[in-house]
């Protein structure tokens, strides 16, 4: 599941704290428990929400009911007399005083269950029962007294005979209990104590006939039965009573239900109320409405609470944070309300007299008010979750008002997109807020209507709740990103699960398309969209803030969401703690498609998901699941037919409701009357119902109408008229009724008849009065699809039913109604009214007290229409008008997307008139009018009215918010004067801001005094807000001409500015200033392209002749140098390169790309000639190329060049306005391009747009760079330093006159060359990849594949020479080559792309290609490539097949890559095909091939002949042989070396003859004689090493053949090599490899090592065990053999790579340069390292991406595991870049390391080299200066690299540290740790802090007002003069800081770390507030913040892999 991570990680805060933990044994269901709960209020719950009796009070246990409670009440209050009595009565009893006028029977029957009649005074009784009741630990039962009445003696009826009959049912057992009687206490008195009996009683009994009872008995009696709540005679309650509270007590939930389980089940009692309110685990609760489901929720939940109160003094326990949810707010307030009643009826009880006189009844009555419109913060509920505390639970919520506190705190409006998710929850009376949310109000009343052509038959409520329920709100939908079901899925769900809409999927889908598009169109959202937006966040690793709650009850949960369902169990950390309550039958929530079963499974796979996850052993017992049967607000009569509705629904869609015991009314009452038979044509039947229009019929306060839909409403309204309450059965909702009206239900159903005699299939047997043919119903099963929509019909009907209490009246006379009449008739459920019978008394009439309760509770319910009509029958025209003004406010609101605007603005004009004429009583309900009225006319655009309004409501902020809306200032300075100091101090001061901005504004009206507190303040005002005219002449005044100087500025005057601030040149300021505003006009008429003889004409020659009047000795280096960097360009015809580079330097070192990119494109406007350039000037051109050409790349794929400054002022680009530039004349954007360009050349004088200067730019620079490196790659192509001749490094000289390759001694080639050449192959491909990576539609190009062929086979070469003598992978030190790992990324992602294109037909030699690529992608990590390339899988040319099925090229993969057990063999085959088929092939390339494979062998055989850690003791090797991957592996397979050796003695015969040209080739040279003998020799010297190796060294030592080797082996290589010997004698045996002919078996190394003699790289390396026995041999001195001591075999690779130089031990940082005129650092250096295997390691990386795109088939093969890592930091690398492959880098920025994009352009291939010149022969005086001088330049160079620095700021750091340093060691500062930092971080920190202020000011200088602002009116003044404050807010705050920590401050002194920590977090804070980003500065603050503020992480080193991770800039 997705929610799964989440979910666990949600828990994990909980994961040490206490929670219940119980164990299920398997073999029975009981719950045992292990450990303590961690509230133990739980446990004591059961005595903590009961009482004893009274104090004084006796054995006998008092109970008593409703009716007699408030009969006391009433005698409290009126007669004081009449309480005193009544209570000693009670008293008596309770001590068991049964005389003759205590106990005296008043049922008639002498038999049952007695009712007895106390007398108190001659007309004064109390009527009671002795009951039987269980004990509150359920232990007994036990006889306890309960009160029914106190009444008089007239008003004894006959009710108690039935209340004897009904008592009597409860069977013998019951009888027998309660009429047993202990015997006296005292002989002979009538004394007695309650009797005692154990609690199972197992009795059947029968229910006894009802007796024959009027309507109003039945009432009563079922007032007494179910209504009644009886309760303790407690102390707590007789306080209560003496205190006036009006508080609520806790009655006994198990008495009526052990009363009546038994009468109504006939089984044994099952008491479920009790069960569920000490349960002690989660549970479900399921009943209908009226069973009582939040009483037990409640009293849960007071339990908890009240066991806490009374153990929590001196323990220490938490308070338990208990919730209670539910959707409705009008719930959540009354059982808020009841709750508190409750708490304080329970701690009533330790109250003494004199306190309870002091105690005032709490009242939580608001008012006659919308909740709401109630503003939050008046809730006393803190806005977030996380500010919630203990004393603020439990907590009564709605679902919305939960979910806003929750998304107040996850939702941060500082993340992308997040601005938009918070407005789904913002509680605002913003309009447009308002609209956005879609109700099901809004739904019906603005989308309904346009989706017409798609809804046809439907209904919206349904419909709606469709999309909610199941499309956007299941938990299905949690699968799907953007949370909402697929069409597919939809479509295809069950029938049977989802029944609703089955057969109209297709349709209902269109629908919600229809409706999300319009939804998105406005911009709307609805309540999935909410909850969906909160689960993204918590599920996407956002923790929730704040503690999670113990206990969460969720009443009405059908009204919810499923997905709501997870949002809520996310808060609780209780498994155990939540209470889930609810009936799907009363699913009517618009929105709502609900049932529990999915609700529990859903929560189980949670619950289970996070036990499997849960890091610690806990069991957590499974959710109890309840049901609750007995209807305790409805009678039988109406409960049964209810419930029959139930069972037709679960009888053809089980699946679509729960499955609930059937629902039973404690006592039987009347069943519903369905009128029938009226004929509408004949008869007026309505007449009937609600009398004549004379006469109408008034139906009473307690009495509703139920209609179908708003249309039925209007139309029956319009027939009889306002006389009663009418609704629809939505608008029922929640609410319930004495009698109820459902009117034309089945007339006005959108079900035909046919479809409504379904339900005569549930029918059993015949109906009296109908025929067989009457009664037939159609096939159920035949077209299930058909019938669906029943289902929702039988919902509506059974909510219209369940809306009475007492009532039910069916009035329909359609045909179609007739089907459910017979159904009901055959089961007795209903009576029959027609024409014939008696109409029953419909109308009751109502007291105005009744009528006045009906009306609060529809108003609070939002009945508005009704609640006028109840009010208006109570005569309260004051809530009339208020109701009538909420409802115009709904009305006004239906408006909204309709109306026109102008009707929507009358519409809400009307509903504030109404609310300002409402009167208000109670505390601050006039104030909510108020406010109400002035929300309505923001809504009507009557800013003005609704200014006066928000100031009668005293919310004067928004009072004076409208009134400057309004543009009425006077009185918004008025509201400032008065009430500012009750306004929030933000809003004071903006609002004061823009004030004082509208009166400076004018001229012709002078600012209230009030504004401005001294004229320094003004003067502050106007200079901050840019306000040049009012400023002006204050300055004029003054003679402050550098202010002066300022506004002329301001006005677009700079050379008078200049000129102005010249004038004062003993003001160094003005100076600077001057020179500023220089250099600002400078770079716009010579910015970057502008020839230098533009320099010396028109402004340039002005602005140059005034930089020639500035002192520059006054300036700073920066503006000094950029001045003298115009003056160079344009001071001579010829251009001084040598001090433009210099400058160039400077500005690099500075981190002032901008203008070292313009210095660089003088300096490469032409290049230099390189032919004969050094190894080290040639690398040193390449990088400074690349830096110029990276700058350009940096600005062709900037995000956003435009947007930066620096890069507009580069190339004469000014900004005009947010989306205007200009473009200065003769600017390289609208010069003629080098190159044709994609773009039209447009020049023109309009201002362009943002995105066209952006295109233009982007496009001249792009082809500006493909120019200039298309002419350095020919440069380097003619160039020699890329191919060393073979010839002149074997034999020290070359025959060929011709020859263009680089003739190095061989004396030169030690490691450090090795490494130079491989850096500048790998410089020019990062130059090069750069060119393709500005035009990626270059990659297809052959002339790019072959360009880049050509540089992978030069890389080749340089990596694998063709002699050792040149160097081999041993030798590279990555940690030397500048730039490595960008240029082996460059490397690598171009030979994947080889691999994927090469192919074998346009492949002009293949073999040697593929051979080429298998090594370098096996070697450097790319080997992934193989698996799945064309060239491997499918394009096999049939040459290279050995035998069939056997490619020879997966031959020398497995070869190659070394990692299966035949690879040897496989390398040996692949060699023997190659060979002997005469296949052509690079000879340097087979050589390595026979190498890899012989080595291997060699290896391998002593791994295997001699295993443990001296298999490899005393071996000779060279140390590329021991280097690569999978070498020390004995596994491998060494049977077949026989056939290689006959192979190379075959290749060896080959090359001896003449033929050898044929077949093979070499690079950019034939195959000479001389080359064929320098191979030969190659091939010798592996044959002497791997004979060396098969024998001992010296003859103490037996041969290795005597441990198993191939017999003969070693006499077999030796024949091989002496066979090589000539036999002709006039021709000798070749030099080269003469002395191996010669040479006895036992002379081999001393051969090798004399032909080494001269060279300058060791190659051979001795292999010494540790602690060995066995004998080792001495080598002469002077053999050139280093010696390797190892504990292992698998430590020799590690030991290898240490011996290289130290520079290489770690991934350091380049060496540091000195910098000189001439030379430039390199862009950003990176740490290199390579590891044992040579899989270089991905770097960091913030250069271009390289943009290549993925070649592989679709049918990709698995790629093996040995890659995976490999494919990930591809994938990674990738990710980064955008759709264009375009990287986010900035001039103004560090020039990150590019990582070169993808090939590209065609270009010319280098010449070719089959002419020879003259050898060259240096004397040896003429080399020992070269050696000097090379060693000495190479100190040059190491010193010069550790001064450099690497970053682009270190100028700028450079320049901080040392005023540092200086301050440090002149103050005397100790040493010790706050030094460290003060050297070390701080001035990173100093410097992100200095860019932040100077892009902060920056920011501010472009809010300055324009003037034109004035004349578009006072609109814009607000938010305008909000970013001003706020960033000149920001800038005080940067200056504040930078005052703190400059070196020199007091701060430091203190030496303060935890200080220190505190100022980098205020410096992160800053910089986050710039507006637009701090844009720079982040890499500084994130040294600085790693290095003071992060807890260091130590890596943990692994061994023996070395450590690969990038290290900190700097290390302190």
């Amino acid at each position: 599941m997705p929610l799964k991570n989440a979910y666990v990680q949600l828990l994990s805060d909980h994961s040490t704290s206490e929670r219940p933990q119980t164990v299920v044994k398997p073999s029975t269901s009981v719950v045992v428990e292990t450990q303590p709960s961690a509230y133990p209020m739980v446990q004591p719950m059961k005595a903590a929400l009961y009482f004893d009796n009274a104090d004084g009070f006796g054995e006998w246990r008092i109970l008593i009911g409703t009716n007699a409670t408030k009969k006391l009440r009433e005698f409290r209050g009126s007669d004081g007399y009449k309480f005193k009595i009544v209570v000693k009565k009670i008293k008596e009893l309770s001590n068991g005083h049964f005389s003759d006028d205590n106990q005296k029977r008043l049922d008639g029957a002498r038999s049952g269950v007695p009712i007895f009649e106390a007398k108190m005074q001659r007309d004064l009784r109390l009527v009671y029962q002795i009951d039987c009741v269980p004990d509150h630990d359920g232990e007994i039962e036990r006889q306890a007294i309960k009160i029914y009445e106190i009444c008089t003696h007239t008003q004894l009826n006959r009710i108690w005979d039935a209340m004897n009959h009904h008592l009597s049912g409860k069977g013998k057992e019951y009888i027998q209990r309660c009429t047993y009687r202990n015997p006296p206490v005292h002989p002979g008195d009538k004394v007695y104590l309650p009797a005692v009996f154990p609690p199972e009683v197992h009795e059947v009994v029968v229910k006894p006939l009802p007796l024959a009872l009027g309507d109003q008995e039945m009432d009563q009696l079922h007032s007494l039965l179910v209504l009644d709540k009886y309760i303790t005679f407690s102390q707590a309650l007789i306080n209560g009573l003496i205190a006036m509270k009006d508080v609520q007590h806790v009655f006994e939930l198990r008495l009526v239900h052990l009363f009546w389980s038994l009468y109504l089940s006939q089984c044994v009692p099952s008491p479920q109320e009790r069960k569920i309110v000490e349960c002690t685990t989660s549970c479900y609760v399921l009943g209908r409405s009226g069973t009582g489901k939040t009483t037990t929720m409640l009293f849960k939940m007071l339990g908890i609470q009240r066991a806490w109160q009374l153990h929590s003094e001196g323990s220490g326990m938490p308070r338990p944070r208990q919730i209670f949810v539910t959707k409705s707010h009008v719930l959540a307030t009354k059982v808020e309300e009841y709750f508190v009643k409750l708490l304080d009826s329970l701690s009533l009880a330790g109250y003494t007299l004199d306190e309870l006189a002091m105690l005032k009844s709490r009242n939580m009555y608001r008012g006659l008010v919308d909740n709401d419109d109630v503003p939050d913060a008046q809730s006393g509920i803190p806005q977030r979750y996380s500010e919630l505390e203990d004393h603020h639970f439990p907590l009564f919520l709605t679902f919305d008002r939960l979910v806003r506190m929750i998304a107040a705190d996850i939702l941060d409006t500082d993340l992308p997109g997040a601005e938009r998710a918070t407005r789904l929850f913002a509680r605002s009376q913003d309009p447009e807020v308002l609209d956005s949310f879609v109700t099901y109000e809004v739904f019906v009343h603005r989308y309904w209507p346009r989706l017409a052509h798609l809804t046809k038959c439907l209904d919206p409520w349904p419909v709606f709740g469709e999309i909610m329920g199941i499309i956007k709100g299941s938990e299905m939908s949690l699968r799907f990103d953007n949370g909402t079901l697929d069409k597919n899925t939809y479509c295809s769900l069950s029938s049977r699960t989802n029944p609703t809409f089955s057969d109209q999927r297709e349709c209902l889908y269109a629908l919600f398309e229809a409706y999300s598009r319009l939804k998105r169109h406005h911009q709307h959202h609805d309540i999935a969209d909410r909850t969906h937006a909160v689960l993204k966040a918590l599920l996407g690793g956002t923790p929730l803030k704040g503690p999670r709650v113990d206990f969460l009850y969720v009443d009405e949960a059908q009204d919810n969401l499923l997905i709501d369902a997870l949002l809520l169990r996310l808060t609780c950390s209780n498994p155990e703690g939540l209470f889930w309550a609810g009936d799907t039958a009363q699913t009517i929530s618009a929105g709502s498609s609900f049932r529990f079963d999915d609700l529990k499974a859903f929560l189980y796979r949670i619950e289970v998901d996070q036990a499997s996850h849960n890091v610690r052993e806990r069991a957590v017992a499974p959710p109890a699941s309840f049901q609750l049967a007995i209807n305790y607000r409805s009678h039988g009569g109406i409960v049964n037919c209810a419930h029959s509705v139930i069972e037709l629904i679960a009888r053809f869609w089980p699946n679509s409701i729960d499955s609930l015991q059937p629902e039973r009314g404690v006592v039987d009452g009347l069943k519903p009357v369905f009128f029938t038979a009226w004929d509408k044509d004949t008869v007026r039947y309505e007449q009937f119902l609600f009398g004549t229009s004379d006469s109408h019929i008034e139906f009473g306060a307690d009495q509703c109408i139920l209609v179908r839909d708003e249309k039925a409403k209007e139309k029956l309204q319009q027939q009889v008229g306002n006389i009663g309450v009418i609704m629809t059965l939505y608008e029922s909702k929640g609410l319930e009724f004495n009698d109820v009206l459902l009117y034309n239900f089945f007339e006005d159903s959108t079900m035909d008849l046919s479809r409504w005699r379904l339900v005569l299939a549930a029918i059993d047997g015949v109906v009296e009065g109908y025929k067989p043919c009457q009664l037939q119903a159609p096939c159920f099963e035949r077209d299930e699809t058909r019938y669906v929509g029943l289902c929702r019909e039988l919902k509506l009907l059974y909510v219209g039913i369940t809306r009475a209490r007492k009532n039910m009246w069916i009035v329909d006379t359609s045909d179609k109604g007739e089907p459910m009449r017979i159904f009901w008739t055959s089961r007795s459920q209903i009576q029959i009214c027609t024409p014939e019978t008696d109409v029953p008394h419909l109308a009751v009439s109502s007291t105005p007290q009744e009528w006045a309760e009906s009306g609060r509770s529809l108003f609070q319910h939002k009945r508005y229409t009704q609640a006028i009509h109840c009010f208006g029958r109570a005569n309260m025209p004051r809530e009339v008008r208020v109701a009538e003004a909420y409802h115009f406010r709904e009305l006004a609101r239906a408006t909204i997307g309709i109306a026109l605007p102008s009707e929507q603005c009358r519409a809400f004009a009307k509903a504030a008139d109404a609310f300002v004429s409402c009167d208000g009583e109670a505390p601050g309900e006039k104030l909510q009018y108020y406010r109400v009225a002035a929300e309505c006319y923001v809504r009507a655009a009557e800013d003005r009215k609704a200014a006066d309004a928000y100031l009668s409501a005293e919310e004067y902020e928004l009072a004076a918010k409208c009134y400057r809306k309004a543009g009425i200032f006077n009185k918004t300075v008025d509201v400032l004067k008065s009430h500012s100091e009750k306004m929030s101090r933000e809003s004071a001061d903006e609002l004061l801001t823009v004030c004082r901005l509208y009166y400076c504004s004018k001229d012709d009206e002078k600012p209230p005094s009030s504004l401005f507190s001294s004229l320094e303040e003004q003067l502050d005002f106007l200079e901050a807000y840019g306000l040049d005219v009012a400023l002006a002449v204050l300055y004029e005044s003054q003679e402050r001409y550098v202010e002066a100087a300022e506004l002329h500025l301001s006005e677009g005057k700079p050379l008078d500015a200049i000129r102005a601030f010249l004038k004062d040149k003993a003001n160094q300021h003005a100076v600077r200033r001057a020179a500023d505003i220089l250099l600002g006009c400078l770079w716009e008429h010579c910015s970057f392209g502008v020839a230098p003889k533009e320099f010396r004409t028109g402004i340039p020659k002005t602005l140059i002749s005034l930089s020639h009047q500035l002192p520059l000795d006054l300036l700073p280096l920066r503006v000094r140098d950029e001045i003298k960097m115009f003056q160079t360009v344009a001071a001579a015809e010829e251009l001084d390169r040598a001090t433009l580079e210099e400058l160039a330097v400077s500005f690099f070192g500075r981190e002032e790309n901008t203008a070292a990119l313009w210095c660089l494109n003088h300096v490469f406007s032409r290049l230099p000639h390189l032919f004969p350039a050094t190894l080290e000037e040639f690398a040193l051109f390449l990088r400074n190329f690349y830096t110029y050409s990276h700058l350009l790349y940096a600005v062709a794929f900037h995000n956003d060049p435009v947007g930066e400054r620096g890069i507009r002022k580069l190339f004469g680009i000014t900004q005009l306005s947010d989306d205007q530039y200009d473009l200065q004349a003769g600017s390289f954007i609208l010069t003629t391009p080098n190159a044709e360009s994609t773009t039209n050349d447009a020049q023109t004088n309009a201002p362009y747009t943002h995105g066209r200067v952006t295109d233009v730019l982007k496009e001249r620079v792009r082809l500006h760079l493909r120019h200039q490196v298309n002419a350095e790659t020919r440069l380097c192509y003619n160039a020699e330093i890329f191919s060393p001749c073979l010839s002149f490094v074997i034999n020290s000289s070359c025959n060929y006159a011709g020859c263009k390759q680089q003739h190095v001694p061989l004396s030169s080639l030690d490691p450090a060359q090795y490494n130079a050449r491989v850096g500048i192959h790998l410089q020019q491909m990062r130059i090069l990849q750069l060119k393709y990576s500005a035009f990626p539609g270059m990659r297809k190009w052959d002339g790019v594949k072959e360009e880049i062929a050509n540089c992978i086979d030069h890389l080749y070469e340089a990596f694998f020479p063709p002699s050792h003598a040149q160097g081999s992978l041993a030798d590279l030190d990555l940690s030397s080559v500048e730039n490595s790992y960008d240029g082996m990324r460059v490397m690598r992602n171009w030979v994947r792309g080889a691999i994927y294109s090469l192919h074998p037909r346009k492949s002009t030699d293949f073999l040697t290609d593929i051979l080429r690529l298998i090594k370098l992608s096996s070697v450097f990590g790319e080997s992934d490539a193989l698996r799945s390339a064309n060239c491997v899988r499918l394009y096999r040319p049939v040459e290279l097949f050995r035998h069939p099925g056997h490619y020879i090229v997966e031959d020398m993969i497995y070869s190659i890559q070394s990692f299966k057990d035949t690879s040897i063999s496989a390398g040996i085959f692949g060699l023997q095909h190659i060979i002997r088929n005469n296949h052509r092939v690079n000879l340097s390339v087979l050589c390595d091939c026979i190498e890899e494979t012989l080595s291997a062998f060699v290896i391998t055989l002593r791994l295997k002949n001699n295993p443990g850690a001296e298999s490899l003791h005393d071996v000779v090797l060279p140390r590329s042989w021991l280097i690569g991957k999978n070498k020390l592996d004995a596994r491998k397979d060494v049977r077949f070396i026989n056939h290689l050796l006959d192979d190379i003695q075959y290749l060896l015969e080959k090359l001896r003859s003449d033929g050898a040209t044929e077949n093979f080739s070499l690079m950019y040279r034939i195959v000479t004689p001389i080359h064929r003998n320098i191979f030969i020799a190659r091939v010798c010297r592996m044959l002497c090493l791997g004979r060396e190796l098969v024998t001992s060294l010296d003859s103490t030592n037996p041969p290795l053949a005597s441990y198993n080797c191939p017999p003969g082996l070693a006499a077999r290589i030796s024949s091989i090599i002496t066979n090589m010997k000539s036999n002709d004698p006039d021709r000798a045996t070749p030099y080269i490899y003469r002395k191996y002919t010669q040479a006895a078996r036992e002379d081999f190394l001393r051969v090798i090592v004399g032909y080494d003699e001269n060279h300058a790289i060791s190659n051979l390396v001795h292999l010494r065990c540790k602690g060995t026995r066995l004998r080792t041999s001495r080598f002469p001195t002077g053999w050139r053999i280093e010696e390797l001591n190892y504990s292992r075999p698998d430590e020799i690779p590690t030991l290898l790579v240490l011996r290289v130089p130290p520079r290489s031990l770690l991934p350091v940082k380049a060496s540091a340069s000195v910098l000189q005129p001439g030379t430039l650092p390199q862009t950003k250096p990176v740490e290199d390292q390579v590891d044992l295997s040579f899989n270089i390691e991905h770097a960091k990386d913030h250069g271009p991406v390289e943009d290549v795109q993925d070649p592989l088939p679709d049918d990709d093969q698995p790629v093996p595991t040995d890659v995976a890592m490999d494919e990930k930091e591809s994938a990674a690398c990738l990710a980064q870049c955008d759709p264009e492959g375009q990287v986010d880098l900035s001039l103004e920025t560090e020039p990150a390391n590019s990582k070169a994009h993808e090939p590209a352009e065609d270009v010319e291939g280098p010449p070719d080299d089959d002419q020879v010149v003259p050898a060259v022969v240096a004397t040896d005086e003429e080399e020992s200066a070269a050696r000097l001088i090379q060693h000495v330049f190479r100190q040059h160079c190491q010193k010069r690299k550790r001064r450099l620095q690497r970053t682009a700021l270190w100028r700028e750091r450079s320049a901080i540290f040392a005023a540092c340093l200086k301050h440090a060691q002149a103050s005397g500062l100790a040493q010790g740790f706050y030094r460290l930092l003060y050297l070390g971080p701080l001035p990173h920190l100093l410097l992100a802090l200095k860019k932040g202020i100077a892009i902060a000011t920056s920011a501010r200088n472009r809010t300055k007002l324009p003037e034109l602002l004035l004349e578009k009116g006072h609109e814009h003044l607000e938010e305008m003069g909000r970013k001003r404050s706020e960033i000149s807010a920001t800038l005080k705050r940067g200056h504040e800081l930078q005052k703190k920590l400059n070196p020199d401050s007091e701060f430091h002194k203190k030496r303060d770390i935890d200080g220190l920590k505190d100022a980098v977090l205020q410096v992160k804070e800053f910089l986050d507030r710039i507006p637009g980003g701090e844009k720079g500065a982040p890499e500084e603050l994130n040294v600085a913040y790693k290095a003071i503020v992060a807890v260091k992480q130590v890596p943990k080193k692994e061994k023996p892999s070395l450590n690969v991770e990038d290290l900190d800039l700097y290390e302190y």
